[in-house]
């Protein structure tokens, strides 16, 4: 059954259909105070803390927060926010993202202590937390927008609230749906959803697979498929981006059950968290990355409070053959008009479903589209996504139209092996010439400064037409070279 909030748009989406927030549309008046916390590793914690190797966890969570400085993008509409970073933020990069999207007034707030768990760290560091009261308390009401809706959230909820604040936090389930972030979340969540939604729903497929507990079996399971079907898929529950998650194609495993048994059982036993976590077998679907712009489509949601659907935005992934996320393409075209509907179709019924649950804020659908025109949901992810900050900043910077005037591509992981030391202001000097033009609405726009000190670069690049965005990126790396 549909929404009565929301019917269904039109094949393809009209300009008219793409949501977009106002202006400062949270803290619109002297009497909120807006913060956003990137609490990106708590949402990952149950994978990250069952990361066998010490020194791979820590590498995981310093990548995870080096990212801290795109979500700054993910608030680009609005003028004034705190910021709850778990990595400092420098006066120079703050500076480039206040000038490029015209934002007033923001305060940076970073906890001294980092666990992981920043909502954690912010009420446990009585100087931050004390300075977060202090200034809220000018406020009638304190409005907190996190990248996920993680127990620890909640918590730091109720001890502002403890303080006399009026807390409120829309873009997160109330206290009783808080189930619903993290089973449709999960890798078994969104597959029990589709078996239940088989009749209902007939679009609504996923690779063929079972769920089962415990490396043994896992490994017998993925054995018996990849000697059948020359491939398989494993996931652990709660993995992210790729991580937590097995691709082997044909060749790549004996072809003998027990050794093929023992080579799997092999990787199994590397982390705690296959031991821990239930593990998911799939099919793998053949597709064809030289084909990228259309065999991983991708479609956003927001949940408004009210239960209201809106949908923002789709594109198209761009994976690694190991499965690892490294950037997308948005634009109306991106996908034909037939795969438009049907991705559009299946994401409002699992938008629906998610709503009548009680799930609020944002979250994607991930799919998979063959050559012979099948889509299969792949996985959801109840967060803000790597798309829900390119998106925010090209209504900020395009306008609403972008999705049909401006083609913008998203890329993470670019080298900086030619770059000699590579710093912030070093890597914008070289690209001057094509950085964001605000008369011209074209350039590119760099996401992070700490990545860049790891000799990588993310960014976001606006044309205005396909071929131009793509030879902005040409001319780019003619420049880092």
């Amino acid at each position: 059954m549909k929404s009565d909030q929301e019917d269904k748009p039109p094949s393809k989406p009209s300009l008219n259909n793409l949501q977009k927030k106002k202006k400062n549309g949270y803290g619109s008046s002297k009497d909120e105070l807006l913060v956003y916390v990137y609490n990106v590793v708590e949402d990952e914690w149950s994978y990250i803390s069952t990361i066998t190797d010490k020194e791979e966890r820590k590498k995981e969570i310093e990548r995870d927060n080096n990212t801290a400085e795109c979500y700054l993008f993910a608030n680009a509409d609005e003028d004034e926010f705190v910021y709850i970073s778990p990595k400092p933020i420098t006066p120079n990069f703050k500076k480039y993202f206040q000038n490029l999207v015209g934002a007033k007034k923001i305060e940076i707030l970073v906890p001294k202590k980092d666990t992981g768990l920043i909502c954690k760290d912010l009420y446990n560091d009585m100087a931050v937390f004390h300075k977060l009261v202090n200034k809220a308390k000018r406020y009638k009401r304190l409005t907190i927008v996190s990248y996920a809706a993680s127990p620890q959230l909640y918590e730091l909820k109720e001890r502002l609230e403890k303080r006399g604040l009026n807390v409120y936090i829309p873009e997160a389930p109330t206290i009783d749906c808080s189930w619903t972030v993290n089973f449709f979340g999960s890798k078994s969540g969104i597959r029990q959803l589709a078996q239940q939604s088989s009749a209902l729903e007939p679009d609504f497929i996923m690779p063929e697979g079972l769920i089962c507990v415990g490396k043994l079996d896992a490994a017998r399971i993925a054995a018996n498929k990849f000697i059948k079907d020359n491939g398989v898929v494993i996931k652990t529950n709660k993995g992210s981006s790729g991580n937590g998650v097995l691709i082997f194609r044909d060749g790549q495993l004996p072809k003998d059950y027990k050794k093929c048994e023992r080579s799997i059982y092999s990787y199994l036993k590397q982390d705690e968290y296959w031991e821990r976590y239930p593990i998911i077998i799939e099919d793998l679907i053949p597709v064809n990355f030289s084909n990228g712009a259309s065999s991983f489509p991708n479609i956003e949601f927001k949940i408004q409070k009210s239960g209201k659907i809106d949908m923002l935005y789709f594109c198209t992934m761009k994976i690694t053959e190991e499965g690892e996320f490294y950037g997308l393409d948005m634009h109306e075209d991106v996908i034909n008009e037939r795969l438009a509907a049907r991705i559009i179709d299946t994401g409002y019924y699992i938008a629906e479903r998610y709503s009548a649950e009680g799930y609020r804020g944002h979250f994607d659908i991930d799919m998979i589209a063959t050559k012979y025109n099948q889509v299969f949901v792949n996985e959801s992810n109840t967060r803000n996504t790597g798309g829900t900050d390119v998106y925010k900043v090209a209504l900020e910077l395009i306008g609403r139209d972008f999705f049909s005037d401006s083609y913008v591509i998203s890329r993470s992981k670019f080298p900086l092996h030619n770059v000699p030391r590579p710093s912030f202001p070093t890597v914008l000097k070289k690209l001057q010439p094509l950085l964001f033009n605000k008369k011209t609405k074209e350039g590119i726009v760099i996401s992070s400064e700490n990545i860049i000190k790891q000799k990588e670069l993310i960014y976001i690049i606006f044309g205005n037409s396909k071929r131009r965005a793509y030879q902005i990126e040409q001319d780019m790396r003619s420049l880092l070279h």
